[in-house]
């Protein structure tokens, strides 16, 4: 029945830095879709228990603080993405390596998981979404239309992020970024709560030696293929 029809999600997972966000948000505007960054809802729920002194152990803090974030994603007048934590735009404060730690610690624990689920959910609205994140396709939507899985190698993700740091003026070290690279992707893999991992079915991608062209060509592609139909309103 039509009126019982699902919006379409495709998810696309992966560690940190193999350019799932970058990717997500191209392929969103292509097709017309809603667009999801769930790792945003985990650095928020860090960023916001540091601002309320909630304690980054406390399974049962954090999972109440996670149900009652005031946030919102805007989209400006210039088109950039905008994040909103309690009516201030947060958007340069979450990109912060120390935001992205707090992340990788609070998304640990289930509690925390499970009670945002629900508002990742609430994002898959017709005529589309693009869910970008770590555990899209294995739990948050397990019965996507397409599901994709970009990786890299440790270094090729930490140089990729020294770039960015150093594009902004932060005074940052490789050999060090390498290796947060390397435990986060351990905590990540190794939680008891939806572990990082490829969802059944998803179609993997390195993209260690490609570059953003490249992989957005490889998914256009890969999306003709299924049948998706780009936006009338957007061209390459």
């Amino acid at each position: 029945m039509a009126a019982d029809k699902q919006p379409v999600v495709i998810t696309i997972d992966g560690p940190s830095g193999a350019g799932k966000g970058t990717i997500s948000r191209i392929i969103a505007k292509k097709l017309g879709f809603y667009y999801l960054d769930s790792g945003a809802l985990y650095r928020l729920l860090g960023l916001s228990a540091k601002r309320h002194n909630v304690s980054i152990t406390s399974e049962n803090g954090l999972s109440a603080l996670a149900e009652h974030m005031d946030i919102n994603f805007i989209t400006g007048d210039n088109g950039q993405f905008k994040t909103v934590l309690e009516g201030e735009d947060v958007s340069r404060e979450l990109r912060t390596e120390e935001t992205g730690l707090l992340a990788s610690q609070v998304a640990q624990f289930p509690a925390v998981r499970g009670a945002l689920l629900n508002r990742q959910r609430m994002f898959a609205r017709t005529p589309g979404l693009v869910a970008d994140g770590r555990d899209m396709g294995t739990e948050v939507f397990p019965a996507a239309e397409l599901k994709i899985y970009l990786t890299a190698s440790a270094e090729e993700r930490a140089s990729r992020r020294y770039k960015e740091l150093i594009a902004k003026g932060e005074d940052v070290s490789l050999p060090a970024l390498v290796e947060q690279v390397r435990s986060r992707d351990e905590s990540d893999m190794s939680r008891d709560a939806s572990p990082l991992r490829p969802a059944e079915g998803a179609i993997e991608i390195d993209t260690s030696d490609m570059s953003i062209q490249d992989v957005t060509d490889t998914l256009l592609n890969i999306l003709a293929v299924k049948g998706f139909k780009l936006s009338s309103q957007v061209t390459n």
